[in-house]
């Protein structure tokens, strides 16, 4: 009971600090310059404050430090969070390069680490588990800054990373409170609840940005839910349920570095071929494109929640055929949805290109290279 009411205590007043310090938040924006003009650069069409992110972070904060025992671990991942959220709005303000970013986000990731989350063994289906040892501590290192790029590169479109990271927190707070870790439980439902209170004032048209302050938070906070929450448990969904729940942000992110390598270019530099920026170019709006990756959001996030609570095995080691063909089912069918994802991204958005290029060239311009630049 306790590790079910909590949680969505957590959230709700997560939610509630989110709507009320957001405005406020907004003017801070204003009075210190973090606000993202017009120009052909960019997709919005009107000046837009970009410190949302302080507001999430006020959200996730106050319910979660109040709740929270004092562990060094959980303690490091707040911290860690606070100051890379910090790192962010700095960005947000004056701005950083790409290196000092990257320093500053190992900085970060290594809080965690040294105070003893690591990602130390790894538990397979049938194989059972295989420990890491000295591998877990660059291999946790590198997963907090991987995912915490992977949220940044999602911010191109109004409410798309907080309505990506609301969903796939609240899987992943469905998942730790099952397994019993109740620490992660509560800091992925306050994650959650911050970041669908934010999209009231994110969702298309945003009057409000989250800024690399905000994505830098949730990517870095869901990192360490992920480790905490699932991946340190002995559950055979400890590797399978992270990487359904975050499948979109990968497949996403390897989609983008794939292609930037391909051509020989910085996988750092912008572009327009995101997936987001392919529903775009394909001529589907904000909104309809940022719903229906909530969607494939959803999908693979019920798929590992259902890997955890359908049976598919008996007690004596033998197998279930109803729960073992209801996975596979909805492994199918989260399979097949992403190969049509895929498929229109990659195949169809070739055919319409022509006509929609027109139309977004007279819109919002063109870089040098005669691209789209994502803002």
């Amino acid at each position: 009971m306790t590790t079910t009411l909590i949680p969505t205590l957590c959230a709700i007043v997560a939610a509630l600090i989110v709507l009320a310090t957001t405005p406020l938040t907004a003017r801070l924006a204003h009075l210190v310059g973090a606000v993202d003009q017009p120009s052909d650069r960019r997709i919005h069409s009107a000046p837009t404050p970009r410190l949302g992110g302080l507001a999430i972070l006020l959200g996730f904060l106050v319910p979660v430090l109040y709740y929270l025992p004092d562990d060094p671990a959980t303690r490091a991942v707040v911290t860690g969070a606070i100051l890379i959220c910090c790192l962010g709005m700095v960005d947000d303000i004056w701005g950083l390069s790409p290196a000092v970013k990257l320093v500053g986000q190992v900085a970060c990731a290594a809080i965690p680490v040294s105070a003893g989350l690591t990602i130390d063994h790894i538990t397979l289906p049938v194989l059972g588990v295989a420990e890491l040892g000295p591998a877990q501590y660059p291999l946790t290192v590198l997963w907090f800054v991987a995912i915490v790029n992977m949220i940044n590169f999602s911010d191109g479109m109004d409410g798309l990373a907080a309505g990506i990271t609301g969903i796939g927190a609240t899987t992943f707070a469905v998942l730790a409170a099952s397994l019993g870790r109740a620490d992660p439980a509560i800091m992925a439902a306050a994650l959650a609840g911050a970041c669908i209170a934010f999209l009231a004032f994110n969702f298309h048209p945003a009057k409000v940005f989250m800024g690399d302050g905000g994505s830098m938070l949730l990517g870095f906070v869901i990192a360490g839910v992920a480790i905490n929450g699932v991946m340190k448990t002995t559950a055979a969904i400890a590797v399978v349920a992270p990487l359904f729940v975050l499948a979109i942000p990968i497949l996403d992110t390897s989609f983008v570095i794939m292609k930037r390598i391909k051509h020989g270019l910085p996988v750092y530099s912008a572009d327009r071929s995101h997936f987001h920026h392919r529903f775009f170019t394909i001529g589907w709006g904000q909104r309809k494109t940022v719903l229906a990756l909530y969607a494939w959001c959803a999908l693979m996030g019920l798929v590992a929640v259902a890997l955890r609570f359908v049976p598919y095995r008996d007690p004596d080691g033998g197998v279930r055929l109803l729960g073992t063909l209801t996975l596979a089912g909805a492994g199918l069918v989260a399979i097949v949805a992403s190969v049509y994802m895929v498929y229109v991204l990659e195949i169809l958005k070739w055919r319409s290109t022509p006509v929609v290029t027109i139309v977004r060239q007279s819109r919002f311009g063109r870089s040098r290279r005669g691209e789209f630049i994502e803002r």
